[in-house]
């Protein structure tokens, strides 16, 4: 095999993906060295905590803005904005690695403006979700309804692909339902976490969304 034959063989990240997956670890290694005292001075010990408060998702900060009527920026970009402040170091990881697999597949499928428009369609439907379902002052904050948008892409991909071979499409919706049950499982044996209606809102998001950003869609809604 020809080193050009290598180097077509490995199949380089969407720069997209890449630059999401930047965003979110480099943030969080902010936190963490800034929580270590080696960057940031005494002030950054405290970065976490100011990042939640100021791009954090708060069920009540939007139930006030459909009360008032009211929707300054500084509200509504954290339908948005929420995505990229984890938690913890395991969380930022875990999220880290489901988007460069699940951004990765979708990316060269759909194109890398269809995958960002699912991530931040899906991160805005997941804390929709957890507003308009729950009543709750705990905000809503990681990356996880944003990457389980790009799973319901990637199950739309495998159910559209079911389709064309005959095959049962019910068995595209396999990986939510495990991780559905994951979720359900250590909920019970932990305590059970509501977020997980806004990675479901935000799984529903991406994979409805899909019908339209999906190569090929625009088409076929103009001739229908």
């Amino acid at each position: 095999m020809s080193h050009k034959d290598n180097v077509t063989a490995i199949n380089p990240l969407p720069p997209v993906v890449t630059a999401l997956f930047l965003i979110v670890m480099g943030i969080e290694v902010a936190f963490f060295l800034g929580s270590k005292g080696l960057i940031g001075g005494p002030e950054a010990v405290g970065w976490r905590l100011e990042a939640l408060q100021k791009y954090a998702f708060f069920g009540g900060i939007f139930d006030w803005m459909r009360e008032t009527g009211s929707w300054p920026f500084e509200h509504l970009m954290r339908f948005v904005t929420y995505p990229f402040v984890q938690v913890s170091f395991s969380q930022a990881l875990f999220v880290g690695v489901m988007l460069l697999a699940m951004g990765k597949m979708v990316a060269e499928v759909f194109g890398s403006v269809a995958m960002l428009l699912i991530f931040v369609f899906s991160a805005a439907g997941g804390a929709l979700a957890y507003a308009v379902f729950l009543s709750t002052p705990i905000p809503l904050i990681g990356g996880f309804p944003a990457v389980y948008g790009l799973i319901g892409a990637f199950t739309f991909i495998l159910w559209k692909s079911m389709s064309l071979v005959g095959a049962n499409q019910a068995r595209a919706f396999t990986l939510i339902s495990v991780l559905m049950g994951i979720q359900l499982l250590f909920g019970l044996l932990f305590g059970l976490n509501n977020d997980w209606l806004a990675d479901l809102g935000g799984f529903a998001t991406g994979f409805m969304l899909s019908f339209v950003v999906a190569p090929g869609s625009l088409v076929r809604l103009r001739r229908d």
